[in-house]
This record gives C-alpha cells, sequence and structure tokens, in this order.
C-alpha cells in the first residue's frame, strides 16, 4: 500500500515538474517574442515618422515661399509668424514630454493615446496653414494662430513616437533595426511630400489636402502594427518639471550631443529653407526648382545603406563627422560655379547624400545610446524617455525658427521684392551667404562640440551587455514569480 502512495506521489511530482516546465518554457518564449519585431512591426513603426517629416519638408521648403508670394506678407511679419511658430515649442516640447512621462499606463499603452488623439486636429490645423483668409487685417494673426496650433499638436504625436523607440522592443539590435526602416521611410516621406508640394504648387491647398490624408493614414497603420511595452525594472516615482528639466540637461554626454547637433542642423536647415529660393531668384532655376528637390530626396534614399554599413562599420561617431564634413565641399561649389543646371543637379545629389547623414544620427541612432548611458548611470531612476526625446525635438525645431527667422528678417533687410520678377544684388549676396557660408561656419562648431561626446562604441557595447542582464535578471525574477504562482 505505501509503495503504491509513493508510486501515485511520484507520478504527481513528475507531472508537476512537467508542467512548471512547460509553463517556464512558454514564458521564456512569451519575454523572447517582446524582444524580437516582425518585418511587419518595424514597416508600420516606420510608417509612423513619415507625418512628422512630410509636413515638416512641406513647411521647411514652402512655407516662407507661400507667405511672400501667395499670402502676400511683408519679409517682416513672415518672419514673425516663422519664428513664433517655432519659438513656441520652446513651451509645448518640453510640457509634453513631462505631461507624457507622467502619462498611467493604458490597454494601448503610454505613448499611443496621444498620438492617435493629437492626429485629427493635427491635421485641420495643418490644412488651415495652406489657406489665405479673406480679409487683410488679421492675416498675420491667422497664420501665427493656426502655426502654433500645429506645432502644439504635432509635438502631441512626434515626442510620443520619437520616444516609443524604447517600448517596441528592449533589444538594442532591434531598435537599430527598426531605426534603420523608420529612416527609409521618412526619407521617402521627404521625397513624396517634395512631389506632392513641389509639383503642384499653385494649388497650395489640394496639396495640403493630400498630405492631410497620408497623415492621417500613416497614423491608423502605426496604431494597427506596432505594439507598445511597459519596460521592465524599478519603477521610480514621477519627478516635478523643473527637477526633471535639471536632470535632463545636466546630464553631460546628452547636452553635447543635443548642442552638437543643434549647430549641425541649424547649418543643414538653412541651407533647406534658402535653397528655393536660392535656386530661384540668383541661380534662375524657377522651373526647375521642385525638380532640383526630388534629386536631393533620391540620393538621400540611394545612401540609406551605405551610411547604415558606414556607421555600423566605422561607428556613430566617425559617421558624424564624415558625413558633415562631406558637405561642405558642395555648400561652397553650389555658389562659386557659373549658373549651369547640369552641375547644380551634380551638387544637389552629393548634398543630398551628405545630409542623410546627418538626419540618420540626429532622428533616432545617437539618442537611444544617450538614454541607455543614463540608465546605467541611473539604474533606480527610470521612466524619463519622453523627457529626453521631448528636448531633442524642441532643439531641433528651435534650429529650424532661427533658421527661417533669420532668414527672412535678413532677405528684408537685404531688400527683397515680394513677387518681383527681379531681386537686388544685395538679395544675391544675402542667399549666397545663407546657404554656403554660414551653414559650413555651424557645421565647424557642431563638430567642435561634438569631438567632446564621451559615448564611444567600446562604453556603447559595455551599456548593451549590462542592460541586457539587467534585463534578464529581471525576466527570470517576473517568470520566477509566475511560475510559484502556478504551483
Amino acid at each position: 500500500m505505501a509503495k503504491g502512495e509513493g508510486a501515485e506521489q511520484y507520478s504527481n511530482a513528475s507531472l508537476l515538474n512537467k508542467s512548471v516546465s512547460s509553463d517556464a518554457i512558454k514564458l521564456s518564449r512569451k519575454h523572447e517574442h517582446r524582444t524580437r519585431l516582425s518585418l511587419c512591426n518595424k514597416i508600420c513603426y516606420a510608417i509612423g515618422g513619415a507625418p512628422y517629416q512630410i509636413t515638416g519638408c512641406a513647411l521647411g521648403f514652402f512655407l516662407q515661399l507661400y507667405l511672400l508670394d501667395v499670402a502676400q506678407l511683408d519679409p517682416f511679419y513672415a518672419s514673425i509668424i516663422l519664428f513664433t511658430g517655432r519659438a513656441w515649442d520652446a513651451v509645448t516640447d518640453p510640457t509634453v514630454g513631462f505631461l507624457v512621462s507622467r502619462s498611467p499606463w493604458t490597454r494601448f499603452g503610454r505613448m499611443m493615446p496621444w498620438i492617435l488623439l493629437s492626429t485629427p486636429f493635427a491635421v485641420m490645423s495643418y490644412f488651415l496653414i495652406w489657406y489665405v483668409p479673406p480679409f487683410e487685417n488679421g492675416k498675420v494673426i491667422w497664420y501665427i494662430f493656426f502655426y502654433c496650433i500645429f506645432q502644439t499638436l504635432q509635438t502631441c504625436f512626434h515626442v510620443p513616437y520619437s520616444a516609443l523607440t524604447m517600448f517596441i522592443t528592449s533589444d538594442q539590435k532591434e531598435r537599430d533595426s527598426a531605426t534603420a526602416y523608420r529612416m527609409t521611410v521618412e526619407v521617402l516621406g521627404t521625397v513624396l511630400a517634395t512631389a506632392i508640394q513641389g509639383q503642384i504648387r499653385n494649388a497650395y491647398m489640394i496639396a495640403s489636402a493630400v498630405i492631410c490624408s497620408m497623415y492621417i493614414l500613416c497614423a491608423v497603420v502605426l496604431f494597427s502594427g506596432v505594439r507598445e511595452h511597459e519596460a521592465v525594472g524599478i519603477k521610480s516615482k514621477p519627478m516635478p518639471f523643473l527637477q526633471g528639466i535639471k536632470m535632463v540637461m545636466g546630464y553631460g554626454p546628452y547636452a553635447k550631443l543635443v548642442m552638437g547637433f543643434l549647430f549641425t542642423s541649424l547649418a543643414f536647415m538653412l541651407l533647406e529653407g534658402n535653397f528655393a529660393l536660392f535656386c530661384s531668384a540668383t541661380l534662375g532655376f524657377r522651373k526647375d526648382f521642385h525638380n532640383i528637390l526630388l534629386v536631393i530626396m533620391f540620393s538621400a534614399t540611394l545612401a540609406i545603406p551605405f551610411w547604415q554599413w558606414f556607421l555600423t562599420r566605422f561607428g556613430k561617431k566617425m559617421a558624424a563627422y564624415v558625413g558633415s564634413l562631406s558637405a561642405v565641399p558642395f555648400m561652397i561649389l553650389v555658389v562659386c560655379v557659373p549658373k549651369n543646371l547640369i552641375i547644380t543637379y551634380f551638387v544637389s545629389f552629393a548634398s543630398g547624400v551628405a545630409a542623410l547623414c546627418g538626419q540618420l544620427l540626429r532622428t533616432g541612432s545617437m539618442l537611444p545610446d544617450v538614454v541607455d548611458d543614463f540608465q546605467v548611470q541611473n539604474p533606480d531612476s527610470t521612466g524619463h524617455e519622453a523627457i529626453f526625446y521631448s528636448f531633442y525635438v524642441f532643439f531641433t525645431k528651435f534650429a529650424s525658427g532661427i533658421s527661417l527667422g533669420v532668414s527672412t528678417l535678413s532677405l528684408d533687410f537685404a531688400g527683397y521684392i515680394t513677387r518681383g520678377c527681379s531681386q537686388p544684388k544685395e538679395v544675391d549676396l544675402t542667399l549666397k551667404l545663407l546657404v554656403s557660408a554660414a551653414p559650413v561656419a555651424l557645421i565647424l562648431i557642431g563638430l567642435g562640440i561634438l569631438y567632446t561626446y564621451p559615448i564611444t562604441e567600446e562604453r556603447r557595447q559595455g551599456n548593451r551587455k549590462i542592460l541586457q542582464e539587467l534585463r534578464d535578471e529581471a525576466d527570470s525574477e517576473s517568470d520566477s514569480t509566475e511560475v510559484t504562482e502556478m504551483i
């Protein structure tokens, strides 16, 4: 009888062990699934980055021309509109980042509700930016209001989307792979924006309606194809707003990265914002301008695989130096050569290849390394990703606002004639300075700051190993707890 009971107990224990082992394997596979992204996940995530690039490209290349030539505003008032809209981000970007970081987790995550709810209102405000109101006295107020509203709502979309990189997977390789897909789609988005807005420049509202439709479609695809995962580890208490600002800006690697890219971003945005007028007024290629832009975007698209290989082979810091410096000769060449369309196309192609590297590194490749480094240095302080990304987005937009404001004010002082068939020589000289001398100087300053950036490839790989060990330890504790509960 005792033998029978012992055999039965042994059989029950064996079945229990098999059940626990099976459950542990399932949990292990579940955690592995959370760190791996399917091709569909990466594509849907990448498509979510298109709205920011499409609207940003259209506004960056064409809004200045629209305000001067279609809305027929004085250059001084146009500069006020452009600078006010960007300066408004001084409030919205950090504020939205702070609010997102304190938002509760929902069944859709923490970032997704912000993205989804801001989309319809952002689309409406963007459409009204390209509408000429039927009155004269309130035009400036009209454009300032809707431009600021759009910037606020776009921030509610882009800051959570940027921070989403840290929540779609905990695996650094998977994040880098998803970022590469994102860069490809974003460059294609700028190509689409250039093609749509450039080919139908005489019908700005039609172009804006097409872009609004694409904005909504991309948001729906992102929401449908990407799942947000809550970070595993110690959850720190939310900190006050000013303390969060002090924490972010006081972290050395982050401050150096942001300041370095602030100057290089300002350089390329000066070139971007004034290239239309330079081709039209100085070079006399008004009819070919949109085709020149398409060449820039097309070459940038072709350069993505090369720069992805280069930064993997030689490191991200080296890629930032080579990519930014390679644009300098072409910035000088474009103002030194005679008015020749073929040479302009060649310079545009080369500039697109060089400029893509900076965009690839600025918009997603180096910032996750800084966030990882902060988590290694401060293991008990987590959940601040949105704050890091919000200030990063703010400085990028701030650079754009400075470039647009300085450009229009400079043209006003030079005597720019709205809808004029020809411009004074002072305007030609000003445009040459804005697309060549000023960007070159800013690139050199930015790279000088970036030289002190301390996160090398060795440090990045070390951080990756430490974080992976911490996540594996947290997953193991979670698995043990779940298996114990099953027993």
